[in-house]
């Protein structure tokens, strides 16, 4: 059994495109990942630290939750 899925959704992708085409290996190098991880996070796949998604909401401009949304099961806002 692979690891379990993740409950973090991001838009970082949309995000990229809104920041004039910024490319996954351009936002790596800006947080100090690889390109590999960045491609991971998009697809829900890794949840970044929480001090790497501080890192990506920056780069990108967006405060943190414009960026990634979680969903916990039974909790209600």
């Amino acid at each position: 059994m692979g690891p379990k899925p993740t409950r973090v959704t991001n838009r970082i992708r949309a995000l990229r495109v809104e920041a004039g085409e910024m490319t996954q290996a351009e936002l790596a190098r800006r947080i100090g990942a690889t390109r590999q991880t960045v491609i991971a996070i998009e697809h829900g796949r890794y949840s970044p630290s929480l001090e790497m998604a501080f890192q990506i909401a920056a780069v990108l401009g967006r405060p943190l939750d414009d960026v990634f949304q979680y969903e916990a099961p039974g909790v209600r806002p």
